[in-house]
């Protein structure tokens, strides 16, 4: 057996949110309503796209989102780094229920709010609530890593990654929105290494956006 086909396999993720949207430059609570890119938003996943050439970073595979604007965040990358985009369901963003679409002030004006939530609450009166959302996000994890060692590219939107933190960190949803949180700006990225044999995650970045400085942090994604 020679020296490569002995060294261990392991799994590189880049989990990145999508560039700027409609949704985002207006503060609405987005969920799985389609909002494309803005034109910053296109510029943004550009400028990532530059940076990695620049960088000579690789990717095997590309996953996305189906929601339009982690989609053609996906593609823009992906054109620039001679890459195919495939798209899975379990990365869109969480349901939102009849919150969808709807800015900030509609949502605390037109509805009732517990004084008192837990994680398995609905959200928009029949969306995800915070279990439901985490354990989708654990089982797209969970997808990942019955795939080949290789290098990931994963587009998707800022509730669900988050979620997906928690996931591979063992971190569960708490009452009252209570706890960690890993923030995502507009195309801010997350790097993480799996190495299988020993179940042992590294956390090599967080919420990385040099290539754009000041990336929208807006959560509802």
């Amino acid at each position: 057996m020679n020296e490569a086909s002995s060294k261990p396999k392991k799994f590189q993720f880049t989990f990145l949110r999508h560039g700027e949207s409609v949704g985002n430059a207006e503060a609405r609570w987005q969920g799985q309503a389609e909002f494309p890119l803005t034109e910053r938003g296109r510029a943004q996943a550009r400028a990532l796209a530059d940076r990695w050439k620049r960088e000579r970073i690789k990717f095997d595979y590309v996953i996305s989102s189906p929601l339009s604007r982690a989609k053609e965040t996906a593609e823009i990358i992906a054109s620039k780094l001679g890459l195919l985009v495939e798209v899975d369901p379990l990365w869109l963003e969480r349901d939102n229920g009849e919150f969808a679409g709807l800015t900030t002030h509609e949502v605390r004006t037109n509805f009732t709010h517990p004084e008192f939530t837990t994680p398995y609450d609905s959200v928009g009166t029949d969306g995800e609530g915070d279990w439901e959302l985490y354990l989708r996000a654990g089982q797209a994890l969970h997808n990942l890593l019955q795939r080949a060692p290789a290098r990931y590219l994963i587009v998707s939107h800022g509730g669900l990654l988050n979620q997906l933190m928690h996931a591979m960190m063992g971190i569960v949803p708490q009452a009252q929105n209570a706890g960690t949180r890993f923030r995502f700006g507009n195309t801010a990225f997350a790097k993480a290494v799996y190495f299988p044999q020993q179940h042992r995650w590294v956390i090599d970045k967080l919420n990385d956006h040099t290539h754009w400085q000041d990336a929208d942090s807006e959560k509802y994604a």
